[in-house]
Formats: structure tokens, C-alpha cells, sequence
């Protein structure tokens, strides 16, 4: 199944995030204590009075939001959140500690960056983030990495950023049991969201089909930069739908597929990618499972690539063949801009040595990195430290 750009799912109307962010709180609230009426409400959220909430301070709102959702302060977050990076990972917020920190930064104009991963928030806890984000102009980095939120976090996760609003920048969603169905539901959202420009989504559940979708919505973007895959289910038919998406996408810069399956089909679409575009600078395929045959595809590719600055091809089943392959391409390219080739695992030779020379008599700025008999040799124990 496909996705067309523009249909998205119909949405609930829109409610203002200071509504929803405040639910439950009447119920928290004395019971003696008359409320003012409200007319034509569509939901009980709100804190005592909207007054308080813009003039209430930054400690005070975040320690009063606690008491609401009845969980415990975080010191940690209370001392810092007035700066502009603020860590909580492995905190074990859960949904409610992490909608009282979400309350608190509606307001909040100076952390910039907020690390949450591995904390339990589960659908409710992104979903307060998600609703806070529509107010918070300054929040640019987001990491909820680890938290298990499934396809119910990625649909709700989706349907934020198909409203292309907020200021957010870079969105690390690492580790939160994504499968294809989650690939589908991200994709319909990043296909036409121009303001994200660094994901990461490694550590998922990613198949071929979830690579079809990838592969889509990289055809349309034109605002991601940064992608990371690494350690996902591509095979082979995922990494030539991938590759397909990546020969007209215009505008990402790094990629990181490492720890899939890409194989030697996967490495012959990479390298048409690399003789077709020309924005890719930093391309991760380590332990695909390429070997020299699929080395040389990439090779070729190379031979025409005049953006890639930095190809990492560690754990590769690869020899000293398939790299003098490699350094030749790139000696046969006048326009490349090569910087760092990563082939530490393979072990080099004279020879090896001396073709490399020459091809830095025409590219000097390259840096490959290889194995040699002196990195073996030095941590072998001396003859004094070995066992008689």
C-alpha cells in the first residue's frame, strides 16, 4: 500500500493546546471551592484561572502542574529549566510527570533542547508534548527515544507534524518499537512537513515495506537533512526503494543505514545514487552484508559523485581488492570531494599503500582509514608479559 501527499487522516477540530495540556484539573481541585461558569466549553481542562498561568512562575507552574497531575517534582528539571539544555533521560516520568513538565514549557522561552528518552511517557506523555509544541516556539530538539510508543505514538506523532507549525528541528524517535505501519503513518507526515530537519529513526522495526514508504516520502521532502536508519530490517528490496526515493531528493546531506541488509543489490542502487545526486555528503552502509561485487557498483558510482565527503563501509565483507577498487574511482574523478573513506576493518598491503599515494597526489585532502600490520602488532602482549 502507498500513501498520496496530501491525504492525511481527518483530524479532530483544533483545540488550543492550553485547553487540552490542562485536562483533569477541575477534579483535582477542593471541592468546596466554587468555579466560575464557563460558557460552551468543550473541555474541563484548565488551570484554576488562564491569569495564573501567564503570570505564575516558571518553578511555581511546574511544581503546581505536579500537584494537579499528582506526581513528584523533578529537582533535576526545576534547577535547570531555565536553561537552554535540559536532560532527563532515564528519569521514569511515565504519562503524568511527563505532561507536568509539558505544562510547564508551554510558557517556557528558553530551553531550546530537551532530552526525555527512555521514560515510560507512553501515548499519553507525547501526546502532551505534541500539544505543547503547538504553543512553544522555542523547544528546537526533541529526544523520546526508547519509550516503546509504538504505531499509536507514531499516529499521534504524525498528525503534529502534518500541521507543519511549529519550530521544532531535529526529532530523535530511536528505539520506540516502530514498524511499518509506523513507517507508513511518519512518511504521510514527512513527505510534506518542510520544517524538520534531522531524524533519527534507528533501533525500529523497519522492513521492506517500511523502506517503500522511506523511500516515497525522501522522493518529496525537501526539508530533512539528517536521517539515521542504522540498525533496522532493509534488505534488499528496501534498499533499492530507499535508493529510489534518494536519486531525486535534493536536499538530505547525511545518512546512516548501517546494520540492515542491504546486500550487493541494495549496494548497486546506492551506487546509482551516487552517480545521480548531488547533495549526499555523509553516507553510513556499514555491516550490510556488501562484499567486493557490491563494492564495485559503488565504485562506479563514485566515479561521478561530486557531493559525498565521508562513506563509511566498516564490517562489509570486503578485502584489499574491493578497497584499492574504491580509492581508483575516486583518483578517476576529478570533481570529487571525498574526505574520509572508513574501511578500518580491512587489512591494507604495500601495494595498497602505494595506489593510495597516488591517488593523493590528485585528491590530498582524502583520509582513508584501514587496518595495518602495525595496529596488529601493537597490542600484541611483549615476550616479558607472555606466559612461559
Amino acid at each position: 500500500m502507498s500513501f498520496v501527499p496530501g491525504e492525511t487522516e481527518t483530524l479532530p477540530a483544533a483545540r488550543s493546546s492550553e485547553e487540552l495540556l490542562y485536562c483533569e484539573v477541575e477534579a483535582t481541585l477542593p471541592v468546596g471551592k466554587e468555579q466560575p461558569a464557563r460558557e460552551s466549553s468543550e473541555t474541563d481542562l484548565e488551570i484554576e484561572d488562564t491569569e495564573k498561568y501567564f503570570t505564575t512562575g516558571q518553578e511555581e507552574l511546574y511544581v503546581e502542574a505536579c500537584r494537579l497531575v499528582g506526581v513528584v517534582p523533578v529537582s533535576h528539571f526545576l534547577s535547570n529549566m531555565e536553561e537552554a539544555y535540559v536532560n532527563l533521560n532515564h528519569y521514569g516520568l511515565g504519562p503524568n510527570g511527563t505532561k507536568a513538565i509539558a505544562i510547564a514549557l508551554v510558557s517556557n522561552t528558553t530551553v531550546s533542547t530537551l532530552e526525555l528518552a527512555d521514560n515510560c511517557i507512553m501515548e499519553e506523555g507525547v501526546l502532551s508534548l505534541m500539544e505543547m509544541l503547538q504553543e512553544n516556539y522555542y523547544l528546537h530538539e526533541l529526544n523520546i527515544s526508547d519509550n516503546a510508543l509504538g504505531s499509536e505514538g507514531a499516529r499521534i506523532i504524525s498528525q503534529f507534524l502534518q500541521r507543519n507549525t511549529s519550530s521544532l528541528l531535529k526529532l530523535q524517535l530511536s528505539g520506540n518499537n516502530f514498524n511499518d505501519e509506523s513507517a507508513e503513518l511518519l512518511c504521510q507526515a514527512l513527505s510534506g512537513n518542510y520544517r524538520i530537519k534531522t531524524v533519527d529513526l534507528s533501533h525500529n522495526h523497519f522492513s521492506d515495506k517500511g523502506g517503500e514508504f522511506l523511500g516515497q516520502m525522501l522522493a518529496l521532502n525537501v526539508g530533512l537533512l539528517s536521517l539515521d536508519l542504522s540498525w533496522n530490517h532493509f534488505c534488499s528490496r528496501g534498499a533499492v526503494a530507499l535508493s529510489n526515493g534518494l536519486r531525486t531528493n535534493v536536499t538530505l546531506r547525511t545518512l546512516d543505514v548501517s546494520m540492515n541488509g542491504f546486500g550487493n543489490e541494495g549496494a548497486a542502487a546506492l551506487g546509482e545514487v551516487l552517480r545521480l545526486n548531488s547533495s549526499l555528503a555523509h553516507l553510513d552502509v556499514s555491516s550490510n552484508n556488501i562484499n567486493n561485487e557490491g563494492l564495485s557498483k559503488i565504485s562506479k558510482g563514485l566515479e561521478f559523485n561530486d557531493s559525498l565527503k565521508f562513506l563509511k563501509l566498516f564490517l562489509n565483507p570486503i578485502n584489499i581488492d574491493g578497497a584499492t577498487l574504491l580509492i581508483l574511482s575516486i583518483k578517476r574523478n576529478p570533481k570529487c570531494k571525498m574526505e574520509t573513506l572508513d574501511i578500518s576493518h580491512v587489512l591494507g598491503s604495500a601495494q595498497f599503500t602505494k595506489t593510495l599515494d597516488g591517488v593523493r597526489a590528485v585528491h590530498p585532502q582524502l583520509n582513508v582509514v584501514y587496518k595495518t600490520i602495525q595496529d596488529l602488532t601493537v597490542n600484541q602482549p611483549s615476550s616479558d608479559e607472555q606466559t612461559p
